[in-house]
């Protein structure tokens, strides 16, 4: 055969059968809880989406789970574009959005077909605390510093019933929700401000401690960096918002997703604004 015409027809073979590359995703959380608990409640979810999204763009897609060690670290990455998309709290994406603008809403998690669920203030079983005004004198754990829940709305609730930093014997931040119900059960700290699913789960390991108060917060929002194609981020975001696998979104402990819009976390962003409120006012006291 002549060269050329050899030459011709390997390089149109070629030409119509280009080489797909895979599409690696990395999805980021943070260890709200224990990080084995946090790899158990979405690698199921991770797996359902690299085949949808493997379907629906035509490419093979994998998904790694990137699990930081803080809130800070899991808004560094994904602030920095170090991992392409993740699952925030609502303080978390506040941050995360005034420090990288264009950081994309992919969707909202579904709380029985709403966007709000609750934070709880705990005591002691058998605490005679009955009302939030008691907790003056007493000590208090909070969860992380940066927790939308165990900081920045129950420290809210706080200063609106007219109790204020100064006002408790002490004060600490335990880092996870866990870590809060746990302690003040175990006589610790005499109340603590945790997720309503976690202090269901210790009391029904027979944890000591009741409800106190109960306030209201955002379900989380899935968050895309800023530097996502526009081809991924509306694929993934038509799936999550279709996503109806119910094994997967069991162990999430969800029911799906919602349309998010940045207005749906401003009850948030006035918690932290006033955040303040509870350390300035509590030398006035």
């Amino acid at each position: 055969m002549n060269p050329f015409i050899a030459t011709t027809l390997i390089l149109t073979c070629f030409a119509i059968t280009p080489v797909q590359a895979d599409i690696d995703l990395k999805f980021g959380v943070y260890t709200s809880d224990k990080p084995t608990t946090m790899v158990r409640m979405f690698r199921p979810i991770l797996n359902a989406l690299e085949t949808r999204l493997t379907d629906k763009l035509g490419e093979p897609t994998h998904i790694s789970l990137q699990v930081a060690r803080s809130y800070e670290q899991g808004v560094d990455f994904l602030v920095n574009g170090k991992v392409d998309f993740a699952r925030m709290g609502p303080a978390s994406y506040v941050t995360s959005k005034a420090r990288n603008p264009d950081l994309q809403l992919l969707a909202m998690e579904s709380k029985k077909g709403k966007k709000v669920f609750y934070g709880i203030i705990c005591v002691q079983e058998q605490s005679p605390i009955q009302e939030i005004s008691q907790l003056k004198g007493h000590s208090f754990a909070f969860g992380n510093e940066r927790s939308t829940i165990g900081r920045y709305l129950s420290q809210y609730l706080l200063t609106k019933k007219g109790v204020y930093a100064n006002d408790l014997a002490s004060y600490k931040y335990l880092h996870r929700h866990d870590r809060v119900g746990t302690a003040v059960g175990a006589g610790q700290f005499d109340a603590g401000a945790l997720k309503e699913s976690t202090f269901k789960k210790l009391k029904a390991k027979g944890v000591k401690i009741r409800e106190l108060a109960r306030f209201p917060n955002v379900t989380k929002p899935w968050i895309a960096r800023s530097e996502m194609s526009k081809k991924v981020f509306t694929a993934l975001k038509e799936i999550l918002l279709d996503f109806t696998d119910s094994a997967a979104l069991k162990t999430l402990k969800k029911q799906g997703f919602l349309p998010a819009q940045d207005d749906d976390y401003a009850i948030i962003r006035e918690s932290m604004q006033n955040n303040g409120d509870f350390f300035l006012k509590a030398g006035s006291n």
